[in-house]
Formats: C-alpha cells, structure tokens, sequence
C-alpha cells in the first residue's frame, strides 16, 4: 500500500539525558501503521536521510529519524565533502552503544504512544553507513522485528564507545535482518561479510545478506558520487519485501 499524503514534523524525543531531535514522517490518512526507525549516516539527518524517511512513511508506515548525534552535535547536517566526511567521522567517534541503544528504544517508545503506530508485530529500522551498523546493534532491542543495515563498517571489528566488537551480539539479534553491501565498499572487506554471515548462520539468525557488483560505499544515495542506481533500486525493493512481510503480514 502506498499513501499519497504525508505529515512531516521535527519533534523532540524524551531520552532521559537528553530531548533528541527527530524528523517524522507519517501518512495523513485514517488508519494504523508500523514504525520503522531511520537511522542516519555519518552526516547527520540531512536531506537524504528525510528523503528516505518520507519515501518510508509513502510505503504506509510511521517513520522517525532520530538524530543519533544529539548529545555532541545538536543540529548537526551536512553534505558530503571530505572536510563534512571528517567532521562526520569525528562525532561517530564520540558516540556509545548503550547511549545510542537508549535513544532508539526511546524513539521507539515515542512512536508506540501515537494513536495511529500499530506495535502489535513489532518496529523496525534501516540504516546507512554507521546508520548501518547502530541498527545491528538495534537489532538485539526486544521491540525490532525487522532491519535492514546498509553498508554498515566495523560490525565485524568494533563497538560504538569500545568493548566487544558489535559482531558478539549477533545472537541476541531479534526478528529478521537484511543486509546490503558493494562488493566495490573500501571500507568493508568482503572477508567482514563473510564473518557477519557466519556469525547469523550460527545463531540461526533470519537474515537474507545481499552483495552488489560494481557497487561502492553509500551505493544507496543519490547525493553522492558512489550512487549505484541498479544496487539502489534493488536494495529499495529488499528493503520494502522486508518490512511488508514482517510488519504487516
């Protein structure tokens, strides 16, 4: 089902510490919806990652970005030159997994509090870049049912805020995860994949891992210059397989 109407806002999200900003998407139409969680890349809830929110939201679902970089740079925005892909790498450095863990789930708890989020089988989440690898993490929170993670660096090797790298978890993971990678990615050897998809077998993890020929890191953004517009549009429909039959089946 796709809605032609939709309902856009930034608000602000009670997570204890701190009130994160999230822009939120949702139709306009009478009815119940899933949420699903969006989370960004390294820079920040800019115009792509509303995009993505909204072409969510199209797809019949209440969907939030949460800003993951709220406690150390409110506001933070950005394109996609090498200076803001610095400034972007120096935040991600800065950010925990427990926090990151709460501010989700705190989202998430927003969400169930509308009266028009359907929680009945569970939320779920996608994410891109970093976005890729906190919504890993996410995975193992009892609430998300599906996720999908693209092109998510360093499951394999480390942890936001250090200790065990996020790979550890990957059997506490809940519900079902789709992955996407570019065969092409610099920054995740396939060798990382191979790794992750032995660490889902083990655990009998759902989980369906797609590899794209030709198709680099942020494969999935249209703003960059490493766009892979067939990997995109294969992924989109993965994406949408994904949420349809875990969500709303």
């Amino acid at each position: 089902m796709t809605v032609s109407d939709l309902k856009t806002e930034d608000i602000k999200v009670d997570a204890g510490d701190v009130e994160v900003d999230t822009y939120l998407a949702q139709p306009t139409d009478a009815g119940t919806y899933p949420g699903i969680i969006v989370v960004q890349e390294v820079f920040g809830v800019n115009d792509h990652i509303k995009e993505v929110t909204r072409r969510i939201a199209h797809e019949g679902y209440i969907a939030a970005a949460p800003a993951i970089y709220q406690r150390q740079a409110p506001g933070f925005a950005v394109g996609y030159s090498q200076e803001e892909l610095e400034l972007g790498r120096k935040y991600k450095e800065q950010t925990k997994a427990n926090e990151l863990l709460n501010d989700i789930q705190c989202t998430i708890n927003y969400l169930k509090s509308l009266p028009n989020c359907d929680s009945q089988k569970g939320f779920g989440s996608i994410g891109f870049c970093f976005g890729g690898h906190v919504v890993y993490l996410a995975a193992t929170l009892d609430d998300m049912q599906a996720t999908a993670s693209c092109y998510g660096a360093g499951i394999a090797t480390n942890t936001p805020g250090g200790g065990e790298p996020t790979i550890t978890r990957t059997k506490d993971i809940k519900g079902t995860i789709y992955l996407f990678f570019g065969k092409e990615d610099p920054l995740i050897p396939l060798e990382q994949v191979d790794q992750i998809e032995a660490e889902l077998k083990k655990h009998n993890i759902a989980h369906r891992i797609f590899r794209y020929d030709g198709a680099d890191h942020g494969f999935f953004c249209d703003q960059r210059a490493s766009y892979e517009p067939t990997a995109a549009q294969h992924c989109w429909e993965r994406v949408k397989e994904l949420f349809q039959q875990t969500l709303k089946q």
